[in-house]
């Protein structure tokens, strides 16, 4: 029987990357049932919202889903449509492999580490209070009270919640996530020294939920520190585990490890909900001109097929873009650029995804 899953094409290089990793899908036999909705600034007019609800309703009802970048205005307009997905389905774990491909560019060999970053909380649960809002300055005298440091009259306000709930259960999934997948050690990321209330609580429970886990290592590293360590000797790390938004910022990081946001998959996972998407933007700039590199949808595409239990397939694709990023003659620009400092000789989004399924067909 097809698996049912909904596809939100994004916009900028969304629609072409998603065509790329359909055709790639596909390819392996595996029966999907795609139902296809949009999402993002070109419903606005339609629906009134970036996120209008017969999308959730969709999502809700077949549990999965897969999606392209979705553009968020910087600074003004709708908040982002990948945050409020993750609010609505409470998909609480983000998980981001960083994982080494042939001639991917980077100055690193052979890594192979996981961000496992909590999804809901922190400074992205969109608690804000604009600068001159009556909240500011209740919250403001409040502060007095306390008898804390007051801030500037004029401050714009982000709240930081950080939960025992919340941390527990990202830290047991990112414990589980190793135990299941054979990995040797945690690491909580934490900026506990200065924070101490909140990610003082965030380190504490980390602690606290692995001392169930005998079996796996566990360490705990300020952010900045991590940031450096990846830099320095990246190898160090296993499974890293983070509020959301180091979280953020240490994928990013990740994915520069292994070439770039072009090559990083990503998950996003609840109780009953699971929605996948490559970690990069949309890329606007480059949309619609066939250059887009649809490595990262591809992957996660894979992951998506793990979660469907279709693991050979997944091992599949993952072996079909490894040989085609290792022979190095039908690769796009980035990947081309960085293979041999020059542009010559690339393809196209379109090309890329046909060499994919080529080394498919040739038993990769």
């Amino acid at each position: 029987m097809a698996h049912e899953v909904v596809l939100i094409p994004g916009d900028g290089i969304g629609p072409e990357i998603t065509d790329a990793m359909r055709r790639v899908v596909e390819a392996t036999g595996v029966e999907i049932a795609w139902q296809v909705v949009d999402a993002g600034a070109g419903v606005m007019d339609e629906y009134g919202t970036p996120l209008p609800e017969h999308v959730l309703d969709a999502v809700a009802k077949t549990k999965v889903a897969i999606k392209g970048p979705i553009t968020t205005p910087v600074g003004t307009g709708f908040r982002s449509v990948n945050v409020a997905l993750r609010k609505h389905f409470d998909l609480y774990a983000c998980v981001r492999p960083c994982l080494s491909m042939p001639g991917d560019g980077s100055r690193y060999r052979d890594i192979d580490l996981v961000i496992v970053r909590e999804n809901t909380e922190d400074l992205y649960a969109g608690i804000e209070f604009a600068e001159g809002a009556p909240e500011v300055s209740e919250l403001a005298q409040l502060v007095e009270r306390s008898g804390q440091k007051p801030f500037r009259a004029d401050s714009a306000i982000s709240v930081k919640p950080i939960s025992i709930s919340g941390s527990r259960r990202i830290v047991e999934y990112a414990f589980e996530y190793a135990r299941r997948c054979g990995r040797k050690r945690v690491t909580a990321v934490h900026k506990a020294n200065i924070m101490k209330e909140t990610d003082g609580l965030f380190l504490r429970v980390a602690r606290e939920v692995a001392e169930r886990y005998p079996d796996i290592e566990f360490n705990d590293k300020i952010v900045d520190a991590t940031c450096m360590g990846l830099v320095q000797d990246p190898y160090q790390f296993d499974v890293l585990v983070l509020p959301n938004l180091y979280g953020d910022i240490v994928s990013d990081l990740g994915a520069g490890l292994v070439g770039g946001l072009g090559m990083a998959p990503g998950a996003n996972i609840g109780h009953d909900v699971a929605i996948f998407e490559a970690t990069h933007g949309s890329a606007p700039d480059i949309a619609g001109k066939d250059i887009a590199n649809p490595t990262a949808e591809i992957l996660s595409a894979c992951m998506m097929l793990d979660h469907l239990g279709e693991h050979a397939a997944a091992e599949r694709i993952r072996a079909a873009v490894r040989a085609t990023l290792a022979a190095g003659e039908s690769v796009t620009v980035d990947v081309r650029r960085a293979q041999t400092g020059s542009t010559e000789g690339a393809v196209g989004t379109r090309t890329f995804a046909d060499a994919v399924i080529a080394a498919l067909g040739n038993g990769a």
